[in-house]
């Protein structure tokens, strides 16, 4: 048996030496896209089907781009035509497609249509890709060895309109990723157009909102989508479609959000359907054809179908948010950059190309006026030249004689001797001579617009507005404005009706209809375990819970089942997902967050809090540092007005108005003394005095705290105690 050899390595080392490389390798070389628009794959795959003749050809095989594509690309033929796939004008993926396609190339709102093999399907490229691909071959861009060696291909392609926000594109990196919404091509230019004149422009007055090719409604709220256009970052809900045939009870989805397919929205819409919670349909089925998208729902009669469609829209990927983070690749770094710096980085970008593409052309025009000036040379004496080539012996020696005979360069000398026998006469090359004016003028064109930014700016400004023209194009997601939004609301559904609430000191919870209440007999309870609060209510109401370890947790009272008194109940600290040791110690209603919450606490200090202070607009279930935690809690009385209380200790009862407590608006704020103990006492009860039974309440009245209250006569004694012990 032959041993096994290895070498051991610190983690860190092998994380640097082989996780780190190929981490970076799809960061910078496959998930992200940089700001020409493309990923990698995209650019191998459009650059070869430009040097196959496909931009303005005639259509080939998909085989055959694919076959011809791996000799830029090293993944497989499946990777690469799914690439395909995603560009094409068949598959509705992107708002500009790049590759106009014959054949089935599925649909990006589809999970199930598949796409043909790449024999059967047929591509060439669209036409918007002559913006593309005007100035790759004039220098405007760097080219690099493919992988073996063998051919250039392109760093990035010369894009002449900032594609990086037209096309949506989504990436995922190792640690980071990219999800970057399209918007409109004429929008996109304008805005472009108009931050070149003025930096400072109002983006959102031409650019209001991003677009989809799936269309959909985008339902806008300024503040968020100023929000996403400053930072790259947040998130925006985009919504169906639809339209109600009456005579048939048919809602017919015809637009979906780019985020979801059909096959997911009806799977949901079944599923529901089975749970009973789409009573309302009565069949939905996929009836997507040649004209489309195109989902039917079968309503049941009577049913309002703006409010089902409410209903589906909450339940249902029928309404779904787009999370934008525009993760670029900016000189091979990742950046999250916001809409205006993206268009800052592709102008600047743009404006290197436009400059390089000029200064190729200058170049070649100062090449052929230099060549035209070797030729005027020869004008002055053209048997001369004559007979330099025709007393050379030596072929070699042609190009030296004529530099030495006219005192010209190589370059010059090299492009006399090619002309042609019957070319060496004035007329043709006076003609020739004539082109030297207009390249001098030319010329000098060229260098000013190479020293002025804004002339190279002009440039932009003119190929963006030529691409408006060329390319008109239509919003396809409409935009509606948030406040236009009807949310659905669940608790429509909800059976409301009185419910009594029980807590007791362990932790168990019983909601029991008064009916039930009054058939079901004597509460039950765990060995050693008592009542500690009850409360009226009703089923649609919400209920706090307040815990031992200063922490509330927020409920619906409709999520409990209704109870008996012969049982036990809900267990609070399993039901709400408790920490280790935590239990409630009283419960209160909101009743739509209005009035006081009063704290009290065993060191005498009252904290009256406003009950809108535990309101949150999210459906968060827990809050933290839900009271002070300086002292042990007593009780807490919800009251919706400022009215009197009663605090007793074993000895001691003091009644005052809580509108002598100024109310908080923190939570954990300690409170104000109001009860002043003597050492060894502490408070042990306290309620509404409509609540407790006392004979002579002024004997124990107040009307300034802190006080020390009076001493407790027999007959106003406690008959029961209600205590958080």
């Amino acid at each position: 048996m032959s041993k096994q050899y290895y070498t051991e390595q610190p983690i860190t080392r092998t994380l640097e030496e082989n996780y780190m490389p190929y981490a970076m390798s799809v960061i910078v070389s496959r998930a992200l896209p940089e700001i020409d628009g493309f990923k990698p794959s995209h650019r191998k795959l459009l650059y070869t089907m430009y040097k196959m003749g496909l931009l303005g050809g005639s259509l080939t095989k998909s085989a055959n781009v694919v076959g011809q594509t791996m000799k830029l690309n090293p993944h497989g033929d499946a990777a690469i035509y799914e690439t395909m796939v995603r560009l094409t004008r068949g598959n509705e993926a992107l708002l500009v497609p790049f590759v106009e396609s014959k054949g089935n190339f599925g649909k990006v709102y589809s999970r199930d249509m598949e796409y043909a093999a790449p024999r059967y399907t047929e591509v060439r490229l669209d036409k918007i890709c002559r913006e593309i691909f005007s100035d790759i071959d004039s220098d405007a861009v760097d080219f690099v060895d493919n992988y073996d060696g063998k051919l250039k291909e392109p760093v990035l392609l010369p894009t002449a309109f900032p594609n990086i926000l037209v096309n949506p594109n989504l990436g995922i990196a190792v640690s980071m990723a990219c999800n970057i919404c399209g918007f409109d091509l004429c929008e996109t230019c304008r805005t472009a157009i108009e931050l070149i004149k003025n930096p400072e422009h109002d983006i959102m007055s031409t650019l209001p909102a991003p677009d989809f090719p799936t269309g959909g409604e985008i339902i806008l709220d300024r503040a968020q989508m100023e929000n996403i256009y400053a930072t790259g970052r947040g998130s925006f809900k985009v919504r169906a479609v639809w339209n109600y045939l009456k005579k048939e009870h048919i809602i017919e989805v015809t637009q979906i959000p780019y985020t979801t397919t059909s096959e997911a929205i009806i799977d949901k819409m079944t599923e529901l359907i089975k749970a009973g919670k789409l009573k309302e349909v009565s069949d939905v089925r996929d009836e997507t054809g040649l004209q489309g998208l195109k989902i039917a729902i079968d309503i049941k009669n009577g049913v309002d179908p703006e409010k089902l469609m409410q209903k589906l829209m909450k339940t249902t990927p029928l309404m779904d948010s787009f999370s934008c983070n525009f993760n670029i690749l900016i000189g091979g770094s990742p950046r999250v950059m916001g809409v205006r710096e993206i268009f800052s980085e592709w102008t600047a970008w743009r404006r290197e190309c436009v400059g390089r593409r000029i200064h190729f052309d200058l170049s070649k025009k100062q090449q052929r006026l230099h060549l035209l000036l070797g030729l005027k040379k020869i004008l002055l004496d053209i048997d001369k030249a004559i007979a330099i080539i025709r007393n050379t012996e030596e072929d070699a020696e042609v190009v030296p004689n004529l530099m030495i005979g006219f005192g010209i360069d190589e370059e010059q000398a090299e492009f006399i001797a090619e002309i042609k026998l019957r070319n060496i006469n004035k007329e043709h090359i006076l003609k020739r001579l004539d082109e030297t004016s207009q390249l001098e003028k030319d010329i000098k064109r060229l260098e000013d617009t190479l020293k002025d930014k804004k002339k190279i700016e002009a440039i932009i400004i003119k190929e963006l507005e030529g691409i408006i023209k060329t390319y008109p194009t239509t919003r396809k997601s409409r935009i509606i404005s948030d406040t236009e939004v009807t949310t659905y609301d669940t608790s429509e559904e909800i059976e409301d009706y009185p419910v009594n609430l029980f807590l007791s000191k362990e932790g168990y919870f019983k909601k029991i209809t008064p009916l039930s209440l009054r058939m079901g007999g004597e509460q039950k309870f765990k060995e050693g375990d008592r009542l500690l609060e009850t409360l009226s209510g009703t089923n649609r109401e919400e209920v706090i819970f307040f815990t031992n370890m200063q922490q509330a947790y927020k409920a619906k009272l409709y999520e409990f089942d209704d109870s008996k008194a012969s049982v036990l109940g809900d267990y609070l600290p399993q039901k709400l997902g408790m920490a280790e040791n935590e239990i409630p110690i009283a419960m209160a209603l909101p009743k739509g967050y209005d009035g006081n919450l009063i704290f009290v606490f065993e060191n005498g200090k009252i904290s009256k809090i406003e009950v809108k202070a535990y309101d949150t607009k999210s459906n968060r279930k827990r809050l933290t540092g839900a009271f002070s935690d300086k002292s042990p809690l007593c009780a807490i009385i919800h009251m919706a007005h400022d009215g009197e209380i009663a605090l007793y200790t074993q000895s001691r009862m003091l009644i005052f108005d809580t509108s002598l407590i100024q109310a908080k608006t923190t939570r954990t704020a300690q409170g104000s003394a109001a009860l002043a103990l003597k050492k060894g006492q502490k408070v042990i009860c306290a309620m509404t005095l409509d609540k407790a039974e006392i004979k002579n309440p002024s004997r124990y009245r107040v009307k300034t705290l802190p006080a020390a209250g009076a001493i407790i006569k027999e007959e106003d004694s406690l008959n029961r105690q209600i205590s958080l012990e």
